[in-house]
């Protein structure tokens, strides 16, 4: 998997985790780093993947992998 840098703007720490919306579902989610770049996708370092936070109404849900916790 290559490296790429978090989506944050100004953030160059590297990407541990790709966050998606389910807008239908107001739902934030969150899992390890996608093996490819998506265009409606985010990729987010630790430090950014760990104070996600949702808009009110939202739900975030978690996907951990075994190899590295979020």
């Amino acid at each position: 998997m290559s490296k790429r840098p978090c989506s944050r703007t100004g953030c160059q720490d590297e990407a541990v985790a790709t966050l998606t919306y389910v807008y239908a579902d107001s739902m934030a989610v969150l899992g390890p780093l996608s093996q490819k770049a998506e265009p409606h996708s985010y990729d987010l370092c630790e430090r950014h993947a760990e104070r996600l936070s949702a808009p009110q109404g939202w739900q975030i849900l978690r996907h951990v992998s075994l190899e590295h916790d979020l």
